[in-house]
């Protein structure tokens, strides 16, 4: 293996497979806050769709699955940071959103976090950021 420093500077998008890209749209914007930063029409018939907290370098693409593979039910390993945990929580679940009852509290090292899922069933993780 090389010890050579990668070229590689950021995580740029990380990307979540969707059934309906205006559903995904209306939840991530309209509900979540998020800013749409793309939506363009892209190869045959597709859209390429990015969505991020306002002042986020990393963005999301919610886009269509490939060809063969379905969407929704994904664990994505996406942790969005917040400063109050139990603030978004409660607007979430007031919203409707689908929440965990519960915000886990581990005890340190591990922050206070919860898991919500998107009209998909897409998992993406909150975490009160110190």
């Amino acid at each position: 293996m090389s010890t050579t420093a990668t070229r590689i500077s950021h995580i740029g998008v990380v990307c979540v497979p969707v059934s309906d890209q205006d559903r995904a749209i209306e939840f991530y914007v309209d509900t979540l806050g998020f800013e749409k930063r793309a939506d363009v029409p892209f190869g045959e018939g597709y859209r390429w769709v990015e969505v991020a907290p306002a002042g986020a370098t990393t963005t999301i693409a919610i886009v269509p699955p490939p060809p063969g593979k379905p969407s929704g039910n994904v664990e994505t390993g996406i942790g969005l940071h917040t400063a109050d945990a139990e603030a978004v929580h409660a607007e979430l679940k007031a919203a409707g959103v689908d929440v965990d009852d519960e915000i886990s509290r581990m005890g340190d090292p591990v922050p206070p976090l919860f898991w919500l899922r998107d009209p998909d069933g897409n998992s993406l993780m909150v975490v009160e950021v110190r």
